[in-house]
């Protein structure tokens, strides 16, 4: 990169991929049960989702303001997050990635991850057995 470029100033990317960043951002926090899910080929929303709980309303704020932080400093850009109000149930969608923050009492009502880890044949969705439904 020659000195005229702008971006020769800029910081380097993150070498730490967004999963990693999310684990490991979990993790530091205390965050427990923590589950990793592949959406590859499950949904168009994003490559994976993460759960996690927190035992506290506090808990699972902090946890949430801590990840968007660090999302942001490893140059993962902004992300949306909702539920912070109440902090029972924070979403952050990072892109690529949704996470999933719970009290207990919340993540054992909503039970995502058995909704998102059915194993469903391809077969099952073929739009002449939607027609026929």
């Amino acid at each position: 990169m020659s000195e005229d470029d702008p971006s020769s100033s800029l910081e380097p990317p993150s070498r730490d991929t967004l999963q990693d960043v999310i684990l490991n951002s979990l993790e530091d926090d205390k965050a427990e049960e923590i589950i990793s899910i592949d959406l590859k080929g499950k949904s168009s929303i994003a490559d994976s989702m993460f759960i996690a709980s927190g035992n506290s309303t506090r808990q699972v704020a902090a946890i949430a303001d801590h990840l968007v932080t660090r999302l942001k400093h490893a140059g993962h850009g902004p992300c949306k997050v909702e539920g912070m109000e109440k902090a029972d149930w924070v979403l952050i969608d990072a892109g690529d990635a949704i996470v999933h923050i719970f009290r207990p009492e919340v993540r054992s009502f909503y039970n995502l991850e058995k909704m998102w880890t059915m194993e469903i044949p391809p077969d099952d969705f073929t739009p002449d057995k939607i027609l026929r439904s």
